[in-house]
């Protein structure tokens, strides 16, 4: 059958029309150099669908996230070392341990953090005007920590369980949790009662931070261990013997021993220690001391 002129010159027009409708579709985000009509030879497979629909897989596959994730994995990477890290809970509490012991001195130190703590404890040690007077200023700001009405329950109610054990073991678990940022790390252990029997209400310090940064035996003594087994006796009802090694500097918590009498315990008989500045400079005044003159001044 032959098409009539008019009909062929309307099908010539409508080609063209379609043609000139799908060139710039087909050409979208193409280079300028590729623009153009396709050879036969790759006719069946041209043009791909990404290009008809003008996209650009390439620059849509460009992201920054990896940047991100190595940046927090190197935040998140620990630090080599097995020292205590203190957390932000635990600067919390340096911080508000330090505001009692200024309120109860009267002064704070310039310093920030554990070296400004450690010249206040220092200025208590100086405000004394003797041993039983800084030991008892050490008990009101361990007193101050906690409230009022908690201490009077904790003593009336938990303290008479079971002869005390309950309350030696909460008191030995509650240390060890929330006193490492003062004292730096430690554990829970057992220790033997004078009756024979066994608790696990012992608290065992690797190498006691506020010992070792103080470098007094005195501030030792009168604002830690004797304070400490005073306020746990007078007002929470549990006894505690706590012995520090001054060699090492580590400590043992013991929770439900008592202590021994003052003249028989036998860390308030040790020397000074050796990085005291005040003993090495006694030391040097004088060389032919006997031992017993080289005896904290501040015990």
């Amino acid at each position: 059958m032959l098409c009539s002129p008019s009909s062929l010159s309307h099908h010539q027009r409508t080609s063209r029309l379609s043609v000139s409708m799908a060139t710039p579709l087909a050409t979208r985000g193409l280079p300028l150099a590729s623009r153009g009509p396709p050879s036969s030879s790759s006719s069946s497979s041209w043009p791909p669908s990404s290009i008809l629909l003008g996209r650009r897989p390439s620059r849509r596959l460009r992201s920054s996230s990896p940047q991100v994730i190595y940046s927090v994995d190197a935040a998140a990477a620990p630090e080599k070392g097995g020292e205590y890290r203190p957390s932000f809970a635990d600067n919390l509490l340096l911080a508000f341990f330090r505001s009692k012991m200024v309120e109860e001195v009267g002064w704070d130190s310039e310093k920030p953090g554990y070296a400004g703590l450690m010249e206040v404890a220092n200025r208590l040690m100086v405000k004394g005007k003797s041993a039983s007077e800084t030991e008892q200023a050490a008990v009101r700001v361990l007193q101050s920590l906690f409230p009022p009405l908690l201490l009077v329950l904790y003593k009336a109610l938990l303290a008479p369980i079971a002869n005390g054990q309950l309350a030696s073991m909460m008191l030995a678990r509650a240390t060890a949790l929330s006193c490492q940022w003062l004292m730096g790390t430690c554990s829970v252990n057992s220790v033997t009662l004078p009756d024979g029997k066994s608790w696990s209400s012992g608290v065992f310090v690797e190498k006691c931070k506020y010992l070792e940064e103080s470098k007094c035996l005195g501030i030792c003594i009168n604002t830690c261990k004797l304070p400490t087994q005073t306020f746990f006796k007078d007002h929470m009802g549990v006894d505690l013997y706590m012995e520090p090694n001054f060699e090492d500097y580590s400590c043992q918590f013991n929770f439900g021993v008592p202590p021994p009498p003052l003249d028989a315990d036998k860390a308030l008989k040790e020397p000074c220690l050796d990085i005291c500045t005040n003993a090495r400079r006694r030391r040097e005044l004088g060389r032919n001391i006997v031992t017993d003159e080289l005896s904290c001044p501040q015990v």
